[in-house]
């Protein structure tokens, strides 16, 4: 996925009220930017980062700067990592109508936001002549404190909980489920950040014995686009 236009480098100044991060541009000028990020962003947030951020012609938008990168101060060294948790979703879709999801192979159609299990929309549904449908959820990760060890979630994630319960129950009727987490950085290996939350880690064992299918996929992030390179190893049993 490259960047409509080139991204503008500024220095962070703050992230408050969680979606909204002041940001002092080259010139000097500070600027209001939408932060698409829920989490909590642990190790991505220090005043002074070195930022990258996109820009909106619309006229309809309070904010015409968006949060696409920071070089973060990472265990193992200095990195780009992506924040933009609206992005992952178009990744999976461009990889995989690139053929670049391994796991998927075979399918031909990705239809997003289908209603599912109770009250819940699942990111993609997977269909193909022949193949069962494939439930296909796909989690944002961007937090890492050992070298090389990309963890989600950096916060509690009641919502994502509730996801892996659903999919769960997908595979129990019959059907098959898969989880897809996108590394926005470099990492050698995916786990739970279970000491994070608990219940999370719970469901995600869970849903994992139940035999929901978990693939991570790490990310190369430059200036110019964020792309899914390849596939990581996923820790624990499943």
């Amino acid at each position: 996925m490259r960047f409509q236009k080139p991204l503008i480098e500024a220095r962070l100044v703050q992230r408050y009220k969680r979606f909204l991060a002041d940001m002092v541009l080259a010139d000097g000028t500070t600027v209001t930017a939408h932060c698409a990020n829920p989490g909590a962003m642990l190790g991505l947030n220090a005043p002074g980062s070195r930022v990258l951020l996109s820009t909106s012609d619309s006229k309809t938008r309070k904010l015409p700067y968006s949060w696409e990168l920071v070089e973060a101060e990472l265990p193992g060294g200095p990195q780009w990592v992506g924040i933009n948790t609206l992005r992952p979703n178009a990744l999976v879709e461009e990889a995989f109508h690139a053929g670049a999801l391994a796991p998927l192979a075979g399918y031909t159609g990705l239809r997003p936001e289908v209603a599912y299990g109770t009250a819940s929309r699942v990111d993609f549904l997977a269909t193909g002549e022949g193949l069962p449908p494939c439930h296909v959820e796909v989690k944002n990760c961007h937090l890492m404190r050992q070298a090389g060890l990309a963890e989600f979630p950096d916060c509690k994630a009641a919502r994502s909980a509730r996801h892996m319960v659903e999919l769960a129950n997908v595979v129990a009727s019959g059907g098959r489920a898969m989880l897809i987490v996108v590394v926005q950085m470099r990492a050698e290996v995916f786990d739970v950040a279970r000491d994070i939350d608990p219940a999370f880690d719970r469901a995600f064992r869970a849903a994992r014995e139940a035999g929901v299918e978990v693939h991570a996929y790490r990310c190369r992030i430059t200036p110019e686009e964020v792309v899914i390179a390849d596939a990581i190893p996923v820790m624990g049993p499943g």
